[in-house]
């Protein structure tokens, strides 16, 4: 005995691809761009797409009918008709070293070219016109749908709807029979994408997927008479994030000398002990996402570094920064000698408000208050040294 098992339709993949790079030549601008690449109605039809700024994608689904279209037929469901996911969808998106991310997404409108087993009806209106569809043309969409202008003959017509958010059902009553096979040999969709700010994520690729039903009552519903090859739509989103960290110094500024203000003449010929011994060094840095800044010195140990006479003698230093406008701390405010302190672990975190190209920074190195006194007792060394490092972390 041979059993024979319904067929069962399969599912279409679609990659949505967006990506965010800094642009120096418009640094306020910091939003995805959206790099999937193009098919379907506004790739055959550019300049109707171009005016409603609209992008299209052509999935390969086909649909053919499985019953005669009944000429003027009351029910929506037995003629041409399409519900859509026109409302809002949210999607998260992960990485595998951040927390994940949302992004919302929504199918603005479908249009299929249709074909007809034979040529439609003469109409006659007078002027030539054949109204197989209720409401003039297929490009007249059905309410509360919009069409925009296609390309047909008395065979076949191709056209785009597009639909309001949740706009439901919009249909079109065919005026003649129509038998099969009645197709829709294309299935095109154009679709909203709204991505994270990207200031408030890492670099790398952030994915996520969100699936559609096709078929009667499911997300993409185009009737009960019309069947599509394939019943599931996946849709796979990836985002990179490419973002920048750059941090210059100027030419000899890896040598830092603290002095007091005006020099060492007041303390030399006068004796007056100077209030601050200090050395502000300027940077350039480059930056879209968060970053962390702390220090590694050679002498310690402690939270500050420590500047030695080589005689086991040691003083404390202060080191903190400025940052430029449009880099702020954690609770958004601007960057005014914040202090920074030593190791990863008590590391402070900066975040942009927008992308800094090239702008400039301080960091401040200055002596301890309490360390001024003793470098000046005569029987202390003459000269402190020490090496440090300071780290900009772009890893968060």
């Amino acid at each position: 005995m041979i059993a024979l098992l319904p067929l069962s339709a399969g599912a279409v993949t679609q990659q949505i691809r967006a990506v965010f790079k800094p642009a120096p030549a418009n640094p306020q601008y910091n939003e995805f761009e959206n790099r999937t690449p193009l098919s379907g109605f506004c790739l055959d039809n550019p300049p109707q797409c171009q005016a409603a700024k609209l992008f299209s994608l052509r999935l390969p689904i086909g649909s053919y009918s499985n019953a005669t279209i009944q000429g003027g037929h009351s029910n929506e469901r037995m003629g041409a008709m399409f519900n859509i996911p026109s409302q809002w969808q949210t999607i998260t998106v992960t990485h595998p070293a951040a927390p994940p991310q949302v992004v919302k997404f929504r199918v603005a409108g479908m249009g299929v070219a249709y074909k007809l087993p034979k040529p439609a009806p003469e109409l006659t209106d007078g002027a030539g016109h054949n109204f197989l569809w209720e409401g003039f043309t297929w490009s007249y969409a059905g309410p509360p749908c919009t069409g925009l202008m296609g390309a047909g003959n008395d065979i076949g017509f191709n056209s785009f709807w597009r639909h309001p958010i949740g706009a439901g059902t919009c249909a079109k009553k065919a005026m003649f029979d129509i038998p099969q096979p009645f197709n829709y040999e294309t299935f095109d969709i154009t679709y909203e994408l709204i991505t994270p700010n990207p200031l408030d994520m890492v670099s790398g690729q952030y994915t996520g997927q969100h699936v559609f039903r096709v078929g009667p009552n499911q997300d993409f519903d185009l009737g009960d008479v019309m069947v599509t090859n394939d019943d599931t739509i996946v849709l796979d989103f990836l985002l990179d994030v490419e973002h920048e960290l750059k941090v210059s110094i100027p030419p000899g500024g890896e040598n830092v000398r603290l002095v007091p203000a005006g020099g060492w003449q007041s303390w030399l010929h006068a004796g007056r002990k100077p209030v601050r011994i200090f050395r502000d060094q300027t940077f350039n840095i480059s930056a879209s996402s968060r970053f962390k800044m702390y220090l590694d010195c050679q002498f310690g140990p402690g939270l500050p570094c420590y500047l030695s006479d080589g005689n086991n003698v040691s003083v404390p230093m202060e080191i903190s920064v400025s940052l430029p406008a449009g880099l702020m701390d954690t609770s958004g405010k601007p960057v005014n000698r914040q202090m920074l302190k030593v190791g990863e672990a008590d590391g402070v975190v900066f975040q942009p408000s927008q992308y800094v190209d090239r702008k400039s920074g301080t960091l401040h190195f200055e002596l301890h208050k309490d360390a001024i006194e003793p470098i000046l007792l005569p029987q202390t060394g003459k000269h402190y040294r020490g090496t440090v490092v300071v780290i900009w972390d772009s890893v968060v």
